[in-house]
């Protein structure tokens, strides 16, 4: 290829066609032909007189040099002109495209899937052999060396793993490997074990090129709970400047649709390698967190799973006094705060009213014999939906008549009168030890120490579902842990004191394992080697090399012994894996990892994309020189006095080609809007400039307006979106406003038309669309933009809807407002002061007019939001209960528009005594 500075030429010899470009300067001037001189003595009658049309009588100069310009593109354009054109490879042999596709690759994939095609186009020029080979996908037999045209159909298909090479594996493939080719390899980046002797080998079959990019590699080690503070770690390559990074935490709200939680920023001092984010939140949002991201990194090392070592149950212990003040190690409940407090989220109460209220997700009974009626049903209606119950026994249990000679609802099984002790009636010559758990129990794969034995405890009841209740027992087979299931929940009954009167249980490690098995606590750490032996773990959630969440249905179990190994490949991907004990999360970050730049040696030619892009600048030449000719054709029409005529040809020809005149679509922007505002009772929504909350509020009126249609006799038309600074308001009587954290504070002038709006009998529902977070936080993001949007509105006093506002039966009877969340209060516009409930009627005589604003944070238009074939956009809740919660935001939205087209009608049936009592008269 022939280069003059950045530019190239595929075919350098059409360029000797510009050496003929000044013989162009005669022949140019044949158009407009040169005039042919004649003298005739009559012409000098003529003189003085002016033509009114004229001609020239050679071509003008800047007409020459345009044609000469049209001419030399068009000869440049068929060249073959490239800018930047990169160097070609020498060699004619098979070339083998090596790549790392690893997880640090993938930030950039796109990038490197771009070179490998410029490889390949170069190949099919040069009709090279062409095998493509992804590091972490090895070909089981030989590497195929085939035609560049097979490869390039195969390269968009090519994705990076979540792993690294495996070095076993890249020895084998080696050895399969011919003798002689050439290699490009794209890298990662990073200085792999497997590296050097990977360059070494290449190398000896033939040249090696290397191809790198800029982007820094960075990875995000596990999330560490320490005292109730979230700390997480970012690792980077070294040799880098200071940069800022926002970490996010996403998780699923309580409708189960995931969304970002939380996020901060933190920053890369320069030359740094890592750095650490503490993040505090309450334990309710901190619960719901399953992943955290670096954003703006796509990797699988930019993302950190959690699992259960960041999560931290509510537990509520039911407190009673102690009775032997003082005497702490003798406390029944010692033992288990200590087990308990640092691992969970300890609630403490003697009533149990007031610890369900806390929603807890464990309940503990400590020695507590007797219950009342109504505590009983409380408990058990809390076992029902999913919590658990444990229960301890004790000196009050075992001289009570509970579960005597029936089974009680809150114990596992049957109990006997009296207790099992050392000496006792039905004595133990000594304390006993525990029998290895079964691979059934919950506490399967737990060690037993020596020093744990029992003293004393409360004996079961024989009965045939002993056996299957009992999940831990003594040596003589005596159970000792017993629990069965109750609707969605569980009890479980430990038949040995909370603390060490009956046993040494509780001062062992034993007993904080057990408290974990049975999901009392979570495990602060990630289990030991040890632990994981023996153990079945179900792949839950999986991560692709994007860092992107894959369906993990149909994995197979994973042994415990390949998670105890940790490497990572095809048969263990990293991802959240769960057993009987709980979940793990498995990450490529780790809090002690180096992320090291590759070093190659000075034989190794390294490529990389800081070298400017390859663009063939063919179409860019003929198109320029066919443009010129166009304006030659133009310009030698007006020399010659034709351009009127041509032009008012090409308007008749333009004219024919279009048809019709233009139609209601091409009226200037305030018309069309009217149009479209009056031709139907139309739903707004307010343009926020975010485009998914915009297309989510158009979705959610399209949804309301077809259960009008088809519900009642209103029939909107198409929603439309509203620019507060430039479209009329007036047009539409209801306006949605969905309140993001970055929305735009509206300008003065929007300020006036937007209270011109209010007063003249417009109504706008602010929804902050925040209502789960709102009930965690004294405040939001959101709420505070509404503050501050709202505080130049001239908006009238406010309350929460009152049970007999005309928001309640306008259509529907109903009691509360539900979007994709429900239970916050709903803003309207306060009632007078002396509003009085009428005579015989069950609401008061309120105003007449409909309130201005109605304010919420419930998220309605994603409860309203439909698709172009009627189905929702968005799930709610969990099967039925979501489809119910759905039904009452459509009725809501009926309600709603049904007071804004109507008013306060119904309030009106306070006059119709009065009005009864005149048509008497």
């Amino acid at each position: 290829m022939f280069t003059l500075g950045p530019l190239g030429f595929a075919t350098p010899a059409l360029l000797l066609a510009l050496v003929a470009l000044p013989l162009l300067w005669w022949l140019l001037r044949a158009v407009p032909p040169a005039p042919v001189i004649r003298r005739f003595p009559g012409v000098a009658l003529l003189i003085g007189l002016k033509d009114e049309t004229t001609e020239t009588d050679k071509t003008p100069w800047w007409l020459l040099v345009l044609r000469a310009l049209a001419v030399a593109a068009l000869i440049f354009g068929f060249s073959g002109p490239v800018l930047n054109p990169q160097a070609a490879r020498d060699g004619t042999g098979p070339l083998l495209i090596v790549m790392d596709a690893s997880w640090a690759s993938a930030a950039d994939w796109q990038r490197r899937q771009t070179r490998v095609e410029d490889l390949l186009s170069e190949a099919q020029r040069a009709s090279r052999p062409v095998a493509v080979v992804a590091l972490t996908d090895l070909p089981s037999g030989e590497t195929a060396f085939r035609a560049a045209e097979y490869w390039a159909e195969r390269v968009p298909g090519l994705a990076p793993a979540p792993f690294t090479a495996n070095q076993a594996q890249l020895d084998a493939w080696l050895d399969r490997l011919p003798d002689a080719f050439d290699t490009y390899w794209l890298s990662d980046g990073l200085a792999h074990d497997y590296r050097d002797g990977l360059t070494d080998a290449l190398q000896a079959r033939g040249v090696l090129t290397a191809f790198e990019t800029s982007r820094p590699v960075v990875a995000l080690a596990p999330p560490e709970l320490r005292e109730g503070v979230i700390h997480l770690t970012a690792h980077r390559t070294e040799g880098l400047p200071e940069r800022e990074i926002e970490i996010t935490a996403s998780g699923r709200d309580p409708a189960g649709v995931e969304r970002v939680l939380a996020s901060a920023a933190t920053r890369f001092d320069a030359d740094a390698t890592q750095t650490t984010l503490e993040l505090t939140l309450q334990p309710e949002l901190r619960n719901r967190i399953t992943r955290f991201q670096i954003s703006g990194e796509r990797s699988a090392g930019a993302v950190a799973l959690a699992d259960d070592a960041l999560q931290r149950r509510k537990v509520a212990l039911l407190a009673g006094r102690d009775g032997r003040e003082g005497l702490d190690l003798l406390s029944p409940f010692f033992y288990l705060r200590q087990a308990l407090e640092p691992v969970a989220e300890l609630i403490e109460s003697p009533s149990v009213d007031d610890l369900l209220l806390t929603s807890p997700d464990v309940l503990i009974l400590v020695d507590v014999a007797q219950l009342g009626e109504l505590e009983t049903a409380q408990i058990l209606d809390f076992v029902n939906d999913g919590g658990l119950l444990l229960r301890f026994a004790g000196p009050r249990l075992a001289a009570s008549d509970v579960a005597r000679a029936e089974e009680d609802p809150l114990l596992p099984v049957r109990l006997r009168i009296g207790g099992r002790t050392v000496g006792g009636a039905m004595s133990w010559g000594e304390p006993r030890r525990l029998r290895e758990f079964s691979q059934d129990s919950p506490f399967a794969g737990l060690s037993i120490p020596q020093e744990v034995t029992i003293s004393a405890q409360v004996l079961a009841q024989p009965d045939p579902a002993l056996g299957e209740r009992t999940i831990a027992s003594l040596a003589d087979g005596t159970p000792l842990v017993t629990r069965k299931f109750s609707g969605d929940g569980q009890v479980a009954l430990i038949h040995t004191t909370a603390n060490a009167e009956w046993s040494t249980l509780p001062l062992s490690g034993l007993f904080v394992d057990m408290l974990e098995r049975l999901a009392v606590s979570t495990r602060p750490t990630a289990p030991t080697r040890d632990a994981l032996i023996g153990t079945q773990w179900q792949p839950e959630r999986l991560l692709d090399g994007f860092g992107q969440v894959i369906d993990a249905s149909a994995n197979p179990v994973v042994p415990g012994e390949v998670l105890a190994e940790g490497q990572y490949g095809p048969d263990l991907l990293p991802g959240v894996y769960r057993s009987a004990v709980g979940s793990l999360a498995l990450n490529i970050g780790q809090a002690d990892m180096t992320l090291s730049t590759s070093d190659w040696p000075a034989t190794v030619q390294v490529e990389r994309d800081t070298q400017r892009e390859e663009r063939d600048l063919t179409a860019f030449f003929l198109t320029l020189g066919l443009g010129a000719l166009m304006i030659d054709i133009l310009a030698a029409l007006w020399i010659s006095g034709r351009l009127r005529g041509a032009t008012a040809i090409l308007a008749l020809v333009a004219l024919g080609l279009h048809g019709t005149p233009a139609q209601a679509d091409d009226a200037p922007g305030d018309d069309r809007l009217a149009l479209q505002a009056t031709s139907d009772m139309v739903l707004a929504h307010v343009l926020t400039g975010d485009a998914r909350v915009d297309d989510m509020a158009r979705a959610g009126l399209l949804g309301l307006g077809r259960t009008l249609f088809s519900r009642t006799s209103v029939e909107p038309g198409p929603p439309i979106g509203v620019d507060l600074e430039s479209d009329e308001l007036t047009f539409f009587p209801f306006l949605y406003w969905p309140i993001t954290e970055e929305s735009a504070i509206p300008s003065d002038a929007a300020y006036s038309k937007l209270n011109r709006y209010l007063r003249g009998g417009g109504m706008i529902m602010f929804d902050t669309r925040d209502a789960e977070l709102a009930g965690l936080t004294r405040t939001t993001p959101e709420a505070r933009r509404l503050q501050a949007i709202a505080r130049p509105l001239d908006i009238p006093p406010l309350e929460p809807v009152p049970e007999d506002h005309v928001l309640t039966r306008t259509f529907y009877l109903l009691q509360e407002f539900p979007g994709r969340f429900s239970g916050r209060d709903v803003w309207v516009e306060a009632s007078p002061a002396d509003a009085e409930r009428a005579d015989g009627m069950p609401f008061r005589n309120l105003n007449d007019g409909v309130t201005p604003v109605i304010i919420g944070g419930h998220d309605w238009a994603s409860a309203w939001a439909v698709d172009d074939a009627g189905s929702p956009l968005v799930r709610l809740g969990m099967g039925v209960t979501g489809e119910q919660q759905r039904e009452m935001a459509y009725r809501f939205g009926v309600n709603l528009i049904t007071h804004v087209l109507t008013g306060n009608y119904k309030s009106d049936q306070v006059h119709v005594p009065a009005l009864l009592e005149r048509i008497g008269q």
